[in-house]
């Protein structure tokens, strides 16, 4: 987004000076920083080239806001937009967003006729939904472009290696169709031991060297998730699918700093009561926890309904005043209380609870999973702040997009 008119010149005809959209009214939201987003693709894409990039978009953007990061991403670069599901890529499409959507999961053959009229790529691990997107794509004039899904090791979703050749050339004999990729995916590329990423890598190029004397020459061969994209240059092949790195997290401790990212949510509250309290005051459900000295304690509206664990509670910390300040008692499903000592904490002052200052991989190991499940469980009712240039150009509440 630019600058905008000089201040001292009238904007050119037709045109209105730019305002910032207004921020919502809930006294907790989440800064959803697209600079970053666009950033971390760009850094991305330098360490990936010349393969392409796939940025993951599903899970509402791993919780950042689909539509807001998927055109970022795209006009950053990003070749295409992954998906879960059917219904994720058609919100990309309804938001007018066109560039190509691969639905990562595997559908029900009832789903291919939306799919193929969206124009989605799909996942194959088998022929019954090929067929389905064959028969979709001769009803509503399009081709059904897919990508055959393999599985090296993983022991989800994907065909078996032996079968992979013979499975590709009945899919490519089907009408309307176009088997433009091949895929599997890692389940240890973010470990510090690549030994068993490298053997499904190994696999993965077998399969390849199958389908290649089967005749079968898929435009994208790819491979590597966001670990992979910084771990194992070989697995980087056509195209790179980063999720987590996408949004500024590493995907493992020992993978930070390989490329510079920039995290891009910040989750934030508002103080909505004080109170000083004596030494012993019991503090929230069970009263696992007493204050120890004379202290304030103030309240913020985010509970474990907004997607801030409920494990989190007694040992986190928030950035309150300029320094940290722990969380006490149990988080409850809306609110939770923080101890601020002597800080100058008033109600309406701003707090952090995970951002730069406070990492989300802080909260996520705090509560005994990973910043991936953290950021996705961020509820839909948390307002999203969509920022450019620290400026607010859009926000997502419950009651719609402004």
């Amino acid at each position: 987004m630019g600058s905008g008119p000089s201040p001292d010149r009238p904007p050119p005809r037709g045109t209105s000076p730019r305002t910032e959209v207004p921020r919502p009214t809930r006294a907790a939201w989440a800064e959803i920083d697209l600079d970053a987003v666009r950033e971390n693709l760009r850094a991305l894409r330098g360490v990936a080239a010349p393969a392409r990039m796939l940025a993951v978009v599903k899970a509402d953007a791993y919780g950042h806001g689909a539509v807001q990061v998927a055109r970022a991403a795209v006009g950053a670069g990003a070749w295409g937009l992954g998906v879960a599901t059917v219904d994720e890529g058609i919100e990309l499409r309804r938001a007018g967003i066109a560039a190509p959507v691969l639905v990562l999961g595997s559908i029900r053959p009832e789903e291919a006729e939306a799919a193929v009229a969206h124009e989605l790529r799909l996942t194959v691990s088998e022929t019954t939904v090929a067929l389905a997107a064959s028969r979709a794509a001769a009803t509503v004039g399009r081709v059904a472009h897919l990508h055959l899904k393999v599985d090296t090791g993983m022991g989800r979703l994907g065909v078996a290696p032996e079968d992979a050749a013979p499975l590709a050339t009945r899919v490519t004999a089907l009408p309307h169709v176009a088997l433009e990729g091949c895929f599997t995916h890692f389940a240890s590329a973010d470990e510090v031991d690549l030994a068993s990423a490298s053997g499904q890598l190994a696999v993965f190029r077998g399969v390849l060297e199958g389908l290649e004397r089967a005749g079968v020459r898929p435009a994208f061969r790819h491979a590597a998730n966001s670990a992979a994209t910084l771990a194992m240059p070989a697995s980087r092949l056509d195209l790179v699918r980063c999720g987590i790195a996408l949004y500024g997290i590493p995907p493992a401790p020992h993978l930070a700093g390989r490329v510079a990212l920039r995290p891009v949510m910040r989750l934030c509250a508002r103080i909505v009561y004080r109170k000083r309290v004596p030494a012993g005051t019991p503090v929230g459900y069970g009263h696992t926890h007493r204050t120890s000295r004379e202290t304030t304690l103030v309240t913020l509206p985010v509970g474990y309904a907004d997607g801030y664990p409920r494990l989190a509670g007694d040992g986190c910390t928030v950035l309150l005043a300029g320094r940290c300040a722990p969380i006490v008692g149990r988080i409850s499903m809306d609110q939770m209380t923080v101890d601020a000592g002597d800080a100058p904490a008033e109600p309406g002052d701003e707090v952090e609870l995970w951002g730069p200052a406070v990492p989300v991989e802080v909260v996520a190991r705090a509560a005994r999973t990973i910043s991936y499940e953290v950021l996705a469980r961020t509820s839909r009712r948390v307002p999203r702040v969509f920022l450019e240039q620290g400026r607010v150009c859009a926000v997502r509440t419950l009651c719609g997009d402004q």
